[in-house]
């Protein structure tokens, strides 16, 4: 049996605990006027799932351990759902479809839907359980799609390069190198021996100045407020960046530090950031969850200057990338801070 990736096992473990869900979908939607070719387009669908075998996954139990269960091509009971709606409707559809509920032990962690409001206005959604997905999986679909659909308008098959490595190899190849977490020479032991010096002693909570209390339970419920940052402002931090020896996103990680504290959060700041979790090449084609999580604590005591914020900031973020490899899932599990 072929077991869960760490981060795959969290989403597991999640599901068992709160049962069946949305609250992890991945939609993606493509908005497609014109002429569609829809035999095409859901052949297109069909080969990308061919291609990428985490999409054709469930996770079972056996004796109270998950394990994938690829299905293979010529057993997928899988295709495309066509649905004609009103345009005063989609709206309405679009939102059912992206709360779609997967049960991920029986069910196929993807649906896809065409919905149709006239005879050259389509809405293609997809919508992927994030235990096979997260957000350069969907660059990766939206290219491999593309590819299959210009393929069978063309009336032949995808011919891309074959993947050298699916989302299971990648499974196996991530517990080997890794290592046992109980020997104290393992990949696994000397990262959280790293990640525990770290993050001794950090604040378990940021005193945000907040306009009502957190609620006890997670609603759930949340929003993004989009930053336009103009050109000019960007190419000015691209200088600056370059001057100092630094990346944008360290100059991002110093200012938000900086924010926070004379917020009131304090001089001890630490901020949680994705990271690709792709340290290989081999992933980049891959569908499948590789995000991973870092704490990145940043120092702002003794009332300094910026510049010296982005020192501290690039010495600390250097330092958590070339300790990147240890799953967030595990970290936790194994410094069990306060909850």
């Amino acid at each position: 049996m072929i077991p869960l990736s760490y981060a795959q096992r969290r989403l597991w473990f999640i599901s068992q605990l709160e049962g069946a869900s949305n609250a992890y979908n991945m939609p993606m939607l493509l908005r497609l006027t014109g002429d569609v070719d829809v035999p095409a387009l859901c052949a297109a669908a069909r080969d990308v799932l061919t291609r990428h075998e985490v999409l054709r996954t469930t996770f079972p139990t056996t004796d109270g351990e998950p394990h994938q269960r690829i299905i293979e091509p010529e057993d997928l009971n899988w295709h495309v759902e066509l649905v004609d709606v009103s345009p005063a409707e989609l709206e309405t559809e679009l939102e059912r479809a992206a709360k779609t509920i997967f049960d991920i032990a029986t069910d196929l962690p993807v649906r896809s839907w065409l919905f149709s409001t006239g005879p050259d206005e389509h809405v293609f959604v997809t919508v992927m359980h994030h235990i096979v997905s997260d957000g350069w999986s969907i660059t990766v679909l939206t290219r491999d799609l593309s590819a299959a659909y210009e393929a069978r308008r063309a009336g032949r098959s995808p011919d891309w390069e074959p993947l050298d490595i699916q989302y299971a190899d990648f499974t196996l190849w991530q517990r080997e190198v890794l290592g046992d977490p109980d020997d104290p020479d393992s990949l696994m032991s000397r990262h959280v021996a790293y990640w525990r010096e770290a993050l001794a002693g950090a604040p378990e909570e940021l005193a945000l100045p907040l306009d009502h209390p957190r609620p006890e339970i997670m609603s759930r419920r949340a929003t993004s407020v989009p930053l336009l940052v103009p050109s000019a402002l960007h190419a000015q931090a691209a200088e600056f960046a370059a001057e100092e020896g630094v990346t944008l996103f360290m100059i991002m990680q110093a200012t938000v530090a900086m924010l926070l504290s004379r917020l009131g959060t304090g001089t001890d700041i630490p901020i949680g950031t994705p990271v690709a979790g792709r340290t290989d090449e081999a992933l980049d084609d891959l569908v499948g969850c590789f995000i991973n999580m870092l704490v990145l604590r940043t120092d702002v005591s003794g009332n300094p200057t910026f510049r010296e914020v982005l020192v501290r900031a690039r010495e600390t973020a250097l330092s958590a990338f070339e300790h990147q490899d240890v799953p967030f899932e595990k970290l936790v599990e194994e410094l069990a801070p306060a909850r």
